[in-house]
């Protein structure tokens, strides 16, 4: 019924605690690279290293939105989950990217980052705390 893309943080198992969690549903599930080593190196691995971090980076960040951008096209739902360990700007671009797009929106975050967030936040359907709120808004809207 309803496509999900699930961006943000990939250095926890949160994506497949939804799917599982919604195993019994009709959904769709969609995921960026979850290889953290391979997602960073895609572009030097395939296109030379380039000299330099900057411009190793950038080839790898362009050949990663081919994924993530159709993706998020192709979504219907798009959850985003913003996690303490790390600064996610690839999590943020994501919401951007789907909020222009008109995507609901989903976002997954601890409490105390409601200040920074408050833009994404805002353009959100639903504002969570935990992948089980998740799993069950996600249940409501296929009941």
């Amino acid at each position: 019924m309803y496509t999900v893309y699930l961006a943000g943080e990939i250095h926890s198992n949160w994506r497949e605690e939804i799917i599982m969690g919604c195993k019994d549903t009709d959904l769709t599930f969609l995921t960026p690279e979850h290889d953290h080593d391979s997602s960073d190196h895609i572009g030097k691995n395939v296109l030379q290293d380039q000299g330099n971090n900057f411009y190793n980076d950038h080839i790898s960040a362009k050949i990663n939105s081919m994924r993530s951008h159709t993706y998020i096209k192709r979504a219907d739902i798009v959850v985003v989950k913003f996690a303490d360990k790390y600064k996610q700007w690839n999590a943020a671009f994501d919401a951007g990217f789907a909020t222009a797009l008109s995507k609901k929106l989903i976002v997954i975050h601890p409490e105390e980052f409601i200040h920074a967030l408050k833009e994404i936040d805002g353009a959100a359907s639903a504002v969570v705390k935990s992948e089980s709120q998740v799993i069950e808004i996600l249940k409501h809207l296929i009941r």
